[in-house]
């Protein structure tokens, strides 16, 4: 049941009417506020470019990504046997394909590839200081935790088969459709893979702090330049989340600096990691919010700390925290109202309603003009895999630039 009627309004300074996106799911709907980017009518500023675009995908009746859209959510159907059969798949798919030259065989892959089994000690690592900087011992508390080594060889394939947004491989030129939404694949389950086991690690351990999010993608969405000024959007936000809050959508291959700090033990840089690092320069009509419980530097003293050696460990490979070009941050684009859309701002209380409604069936603006755009197909139909892939008929890139 949606709680709340399509006439809601949302009012700025002078009781000026301004637009918000309605999102309905299986059973309940909720609202974005918009932030002051993309409140006024400054044709040149970031948040109303980004509306634009979402205004496009919507008209242009876009295929909505509805495999990789909800992640990090441990009670999720699309659990670790049910993403690892989608791969394996997708693995299938390219090993059949004839590339010239031939591309080498990838090996299927199992679920003990990515899991570590809940045999091992569940718990923290411990924090130690060396002369390479500050260091995890995972190793008494390997419990459920993720195998990095078979998300880098995934990742190497599709970084190989695709090539980058601004240089396709050869590989995924001369490949047909169903190749191409294979090697795409790749990535997005693998992605799809770090994310739930994850959540399923925080449920058996912290499950206050889950981190479920929503990615809000488009099969073939337009890609735009980000502005000069833009960058320093970066900077105001930082790496802050908020329940419920919604950030531009990183809509480019490759890693950030933060993903390397965080996810690969804080390395020294090496030529072979740096080639993998992109910062983000695009935005599109796309975007990303936060399920997860509210994380500040200001507010949590485990965020400050992260973030103090995130700093150092830039000064010791020679990135500069406030240089803006290197996209240091995301940034917030606008709000769900939770009290309006769920009723309270608990995230147990809303996680749970999001649990058993992980499927949008519409996304709408509203406002002084009004466009939405449905989205019937599901996950549990049979043709959902033939749907995206006919949706990417419009363009051999996973998004076309312009």
């Amino acid at each position: 049941m949606d709680p709340i009627g399509d006439q809601k309004e949302f009012k700025g300074a002078n009781n000026v009417s301004y637009p918000y996106i309605k999102v309905t799911l299986n059973n309940l709907s909720y609202y974005i506020e918009l932030n002051q980017l993309t409140r006024y009518r400054d044709m040149d500023q970031l948040g109303h470019r980004w509306l634009t675009a979402l205004k496009k995908n919507l008209q242009n009746k876009l295929v909505l990504e509805k495999n990789f859209c909800f992640l990090g959510f441990a009670d999720s159907k699309r659990n670790l046997r049910h993403l690892v059969n989608e791969l394996n798949q997708s693995v299938e798919t390219i090993n059949a394909f004839d590339f010239s030259p031939a591309y080498e065989r990838i090996h299927p892959f199992s679920v003990d590839d990515f899991q570590y089994s809940s045999r091992h000690p569940i718990g923290k690592g411990i924090k130690k200081h060396t002369d390479n900087g500050v260091e995890w011992d995972i190793s008494t508390t390997l419990g459920k935790r993720l195998k990095h080594e078979a998300c880098n060889v995934l990742h190497n394939h599709f970084e190989k088969l695709q090539g980058t947004a601004w240089q396709l491989s050869d590989y995924y030129k001369q490949a047909n459709l169903e190749t191409k939404y294979a090697i795409r694949q790749l990535n997005n389950i693998c992605h799809e893979i770090e994310s739930w086991v994850g959540a399923d690690r925080k449920k058996a351990l912290e499950p206050e702090w889950m981190r479920p999010s929503q990615i809000t993608t488009f099969l073939n969405a337009p890609r735009y330049d980000l502005h000069d000024e833009d960058f320093d959007l970066f900077k105001e936000n930082r790496y802050d989340r908020e329940l419920g809050g919604v950030y531009l959508h990183w809509s480019q291959v490759g890693k950030t600096l933060y993903e390397v700090f965080r996810d690969e033990g804080a390395p020294k840089m090496t030529d072979t990691l740096c080639s993998e690092i992109n910062h983000q320069k695009y935005y599109s009509g796309e975007f990303d919010i936060e399920w997860g419980a509210t994380i500040t530097e200001e507010q949590h003293d485990f965020k400050k700390e992260e973030m103090d050696e995130y700093r150092a460990w830039l000064q010791d490979n020679g990135y500069d925290w406030q240089d803006p070009k290197l996209s240091l941050g995301y940034i917030k684009i606008g709000q769900v109202d939770l009290d309006e859309s769920f009723g309270n701002r608990s995230f147990k209380l809303i996680y749970d309603k999001m649990k058993d409604n992980l499927n949008i069936k519409s996304i709408s603006i509203q406002g002084s003009e009004n466009y939405e755009n449905s989205f019937p197909y599901t996950l549990e139909s049979k043709d959902w895999k033939q749907i995206q892939i006919e949706g990417l008929r419009q363009g051999y890139e996973s998004r076309t630039m312009r």
